[in-house]
This record gives structure tokens, sequence and C-alpha cells, in this order.
């Protein structure tokens, strides 16, 4: 039907939720709790939102508080640009923020909508982003939205606070939570953009009782968290974590070391008091993390949304959300060089690390990692080890407890895919955060990846190789990723990835082995998987 006036259309919009203003080219408009927000519509008919405050900046007084409400506005606010990173050093080169600088008003997430009409209720994605939880942004290339809106989804990206500003605890901070306890400030941001979709996405189209959570790496362990957290239950139906987990072989710290820590960073501010080290300049606080001392500022067991015992007991008894889990890692998580040290890659220099490691368990561990005789049969070896200790042993030991407990299916994936040839110059290397780092003496000896590397799965789950523009991807490369991410969309949908046309994938048993994800996907068992988790599992968490 055609419109004859604007106040008709108007009115007719109002309705459908997605209001817009009279034009050619009508930028969309969205109604939420807090006020109208205008966006875009791209050229593939997708609208975007940017840059939307979730909670109040984490300013002032509001600084290692828990987020606060975001606060209303009158008129219609622009969702045209990012909101601001927030605080961080540059300590990943190679992540490309479409951001417009750093600041602790960072607070805000991004809405990437297909949906015409509230009415439609489309399933919802919403990814953490990765990066040690010192780094990172809702903003990068990688994790745009698009593609996935294109396959139906309403895709979310958000912000938290990182590094000494998202996970400082201290005494005083404790004494003045409700909560009783401090840090994990980060993942309390988390938990308020997981709320504010609660409350505002049927506005985008989308439904709220159909919400995944995703992640990789930090954002994995993020994911892990929220699984965790009693705050979060019933705000999503179903999570995807892609290298990353806090169950597993380390347990995080607990409050009272983690106080112990805030007191000691305190003298090193030269503040005498929370008072005082609320009033130093963000930047002046931030500094101080490029000292080794206080490089890591990481989650720890406070007992309000991280519990305070071992969380592999957590996953067993079934107190994660019940919810379907779709999970994975890639190949070279870790490289050789992790595990061999010094020692040379030959099988006497792996015998030699795996003894440095394990000790009296070095033959067993030998036995079920055997490392042949030439240097590339030691090295796949030494790289096979190094990822499981460091990254699929964490992730299984979380998919075993959680799929004989929580009643829902494990989807599992291992990657396998490297890279494809690097464009960039000379004097650049590639990094594996998917962008650049320009240095003459780093690029000097490039990495020599084997397999692939961690984060290098994500362009291709979320259907973003175009925006990566330092590689030379091939058909084959765009023909995993539409595989990949199909499975992921199919997963956000239903949870479950199978769906017409796509290898059947089943659901994870201890007989049915892993999802090989590489240029052909295939499920396949992998009989000496089980036992080498079985044997890490003993000797990486002894009570």
């Amino acid at each position: 039907m055609k419109l004859s006036s604007s106040i008709g259309f108007c009115l007719i919009a109002g309705l459908l939720g997605l209001a817009t203003t009279q034009g050619a080219s009508p930028a969309p408009r969205v109604k939420t709790v807090n006020g109208v927000v205008e966006g875009t519509t791209a050229s593939s008919g997708i609208r975007i939102f940017r840059g939307i405050p979730f909670a109040a900046p984490p300013v002032g007084e509001l600084r290692w508080k828990a987020p606060q409400p975001a606060k209303n506005w009158e008129g219609v606010r622009p969702a045209v640009e990012f909101g601001a990173s927030c605080m961080q050093r540059p300590v990943f080169g190679d992540m490309e923020f479409r951001s417009k600088g750093i600041s602790e008003d960072c607070l805000y997430l991004n809405v990437w909508t297909p949906a015409k009409s509230e009415a439609e209720k489309l399933p919802v994605l919403v990814y953490f982003f990765g990066g040690g939880l010192m780094a990172g942004d809702g903003s990068e290339y990688r994790y745009d939205g698009e593609s996935m809106a294109t396959k139906g989804i309403v895709s979310v990206t958000i912000n938290y606070r990182l590094t000494v500003l998202g996970f400082l605890a201290h005494p005083e901070l404790s004494a003045e939570a409700p909560y009783h306890s401090s840090g994990n400030y980060g993942f309390l941001d988390q938990n308020a953009a997981l709320k504010w979709v609660q409350a505002n996405i049927a506005a985008f189209g989308g439904d709220p009782k159909r919400v995944t959570i995703a992640g990789q790496s930090a954002g994995s362990r993020s994911v892990t968290v929220q699984l965790l957290s009693p705050l979060s239950k019933g705000l999503f139906a179903g999570a995807i974590m892609e290298s990353g987990s806090m169950v597993g072989a380390t347990k995080p710290p607990s409050l009272a070391e983690a106080e112990k820590r805030g007191l000691e960073f305190m003298a090193a501010a030269g503040a005498h008091s929370l008072k005082d080290l609320r009033a130093l300049p963000a930047a002046q606080v931030l500094a101080l993390t490029a000292q080794p001392a206080w490089t890591r500022f990481d989650a720890i067991a406070d007992n309000y949304q991280v519990p305070a015992k071992d969380l592999i007991d957590c996953a067993d008894g079934g107190e994660l959300a019940r919810v379907a889990l779709l999970q994975g890692w890639v190949t070279e998580d870790r490289n050789a060089q992790s595990l061999l040290g010094e020692n040379p890659p030959t099988p006497e220099g792996y015998a030699a690390a795996l003894r440095k490691e394990f000790g009296a368990d070095a033959d067993r561990v030998l036995a079920l990692y055997p490392a042949g005789r030439t240097k590339d049969e030691v090295l796949d070896a030494a790289q096979t080890l190094a990822t499981d200790r460091g990254m699929g042993y964490n992730m299984w030991r979380l998919a075993e407890g959680h799929r004989q407990s929580s009643g829902k299916p494990v989807y599992r994936y291992l990657y396998g895919r490297p890279r494809p040839k690097f464009l960039g110059r000379a004097d650049q290397t590639p990094g594996t955060a998917g962008g650049i780092i320009t240095n003459a003496a780093a690029a000097s000896a490039p990495p020599k990846w084997r397999g692939a590397v961690h984060s290098a799965e994500i362009e291709y789950a979320l259907g973003n190789l175009a925006t990566n523009k330092h590689y030379a991807w091939e058909p084959a490369d765009y023909k995993l990723s539409e595989l990949m991410e199909s499975y992921f969309a199919n997963f956000v949908k239903t949870g479950d990835p199978n769906g017409p046309g796509l290898p059947k994938w089943p659901a994870y048993a201890p007989d049915a082995g892993f999802q090989i994800m590489n240029l052909k996907s295939e499920s396949r068992a992998v009989p000496e998987v089980r036992p080498r988790y079985q044997l890490l599992d003993t000797l990486l968490h002894r009570k």
C-alpha cells in the first residue's frame, strides 16, 4: 500500500516498532526503554544501530562499581557511530577498531537487525569480544553483525570494562558494594547488556526468549562466567564458546587474594584511599598496567558471579545454565614452541620437555602423544599436546560435565584451516587477531603457523572474511565460511547446528568424536582423543 501522508506513514511505522522519518531513504528509528534511537540502513537492507548506551558511564563515583541504569533522553538519539572503546593499552597491535578512541565512558552496544517489524520475533546473537580481558571492542571488523543478520538473526556486540578498570578488587570496594565483593566489573557489564537485551530487543524485531550468547578467547571465558552466574540465569537460551573456558585446570584467584593485590596496586598508584584512587585520571591508572607487575587483572572467584569453589564441580553438578552448547577450539591454539621451550624439535628434545612438564608421568603422556622421528612429526605432536594442555582440556572438561549434568546437547568442533597467504608489506607481520603489526624487526622473523591459530575462525564463523583485507582469501575459504556460518546461525535459531544441505553434525557423546571444521566438514570419531583428555584430567585436576 502506498502511503500519501507522512502522518500516516509515521503512525504505521510506529506500530511496527521500527519508526522512520519521511524520505526516499528514511533512517530507521526504534524506541528503547530510554528513548528513541535513529540508525542507518545498509545496502543489504540490514538496519544498523551503533553506540546505544546500555548503562550509565562508569566514571567518577561509578568507577569500580556495578553498572548503573542508563539515563533516559529526550528527542531522537543518533545511533550511527560506534561508542568509545573501553580504556586499554594497545597490547595487541593488530586489533582494528572502528570506534573513536578510548574512554571510561564506554558502555555501549550495537545492533544489526533484518527485522522490519517487532512482530517478527527473530533469534538473537549477543557476541562478547576477546582480548585477554585487557583489550578488544565491539566495533572490530571481525565481529561485525551484518552477515549474520542477513541470515535472519538480530546480532548484538557490546563493550565491557577491561584490565584494571574492569577487574580491580579491593577491600574498600568490597565493603561499599551491597553484594560484599569486588572485581569482575566487566562481567557485570555483560550481565547488564543481557538485561538490556531482554528489555529492548523486541523493539528491534528480536525475541528475548531466543537469545544466544557467544564469544572467543576472553569472550568465551566470559560466556563461561555468564553460564555460571546466578545473576544471568534466564537471560539466554543457548551458548557458543570458541577457544576459552573458565572451567579447567587453572582456578581463578580468590577474592581475598585479589583484594590483597588491589591494596598493592593502590600503593603503587600513590593513592591512600579509594577516594584518592577514583580521583586519578583514568589514563594515569591505565598507564600503570604497562608495568609487568600490573599487566593482568583477571577474573576472580568473587562468590557473586563466579563461585568460590572448584568450577569443574560446578559443571559436573549441573550448576551451569541448562542451555544447549556449541563449543570448540582450533588446532594451533597453542604452538609447539610453548611446550618445547628451549628444547630442539627432536624426539629427545620432546621427551625432555615432557619430563620437565609432567615429571614422573612423562612416559604416560608420551604413550598417548607419540612424537615419531622426524622434525615435522615432533612439531605436530608438541603442538597437539600444547593445545590440548592449554585449551582443549579445559573446553572438553566443561563440555563433559555439562553434557552429563544439564540434559542439554553439546556440539563440538575442532577447526583446522590455516589462514591463507598474508598480503602485508615486508615490514609487516600477521597478528593472531587477524590484523597486521608494522614492525621491521618482528617482520624479519614472521610467525610460522602450522595450523589454525588462536582466533583464526572468527571471520569464518561470522561471515566476515571480506572485512579482512590482509589475506588472499580463496574460493575454498568463502565456501568454508558459508558452511561454518550456517552451522552457527542454525544453532542460534534452533539450538541445533544441523540444517538442510549441511553435513550431519551429531551432538557430542564419548564415541561421537569432533566435528572437524576444515576445507570439508565431516563428523568422525577420534578414538585417541578421549583417553588423552582423561589422562590430562588426572594430571591437571588433582584434588
